[in-house]
């Protein structure tokens, strides 16, 4: 019988059942990452889109349009109030 093979334990190979798992759960997070799973669908809808800050924003264009003198100020806050709901204001820090 051959029992020097089996005297020092599993061996070094047991090292790599761990790096197997570790190889696994990285490439499940990546695959999920990269195919948006958890960040909801993409698709058309308000729901799904992120807040458009910045110059081009709805809310900035509003607010250009009142400052020209196309809308009224009735008119403005109308809109605005529906412009808050579906995308948010930001402060003048920038947070939302």
């Amino acid at each position: 019988m051959n029992t020097l093979a089996h005297a020092g334990g599993p061996g070094p190979w047991m090292l790599f059942f761990p790096l197997i798992w570790a190889a696994v759960v990285v490439g499940i997070v990546t695959l999920a990452r990269r195919t948006g799973f958890g960040r909801g669908r993409r698709g058309p809808g308000p729901w799904n889109q992120r807040p458009a800050h910045g110059e081009n924003s709805p809310i900035a264009r509003l607010g250009r349009r009142f400052a020209a003198g196309e809308i009224d100020e009735d008119e403005y806050w109308r809109r605005l109030s529906v412009l808050d709901e579906q995308f948010g204001r930001v402060g003048k820090d920038g947070a939302v």
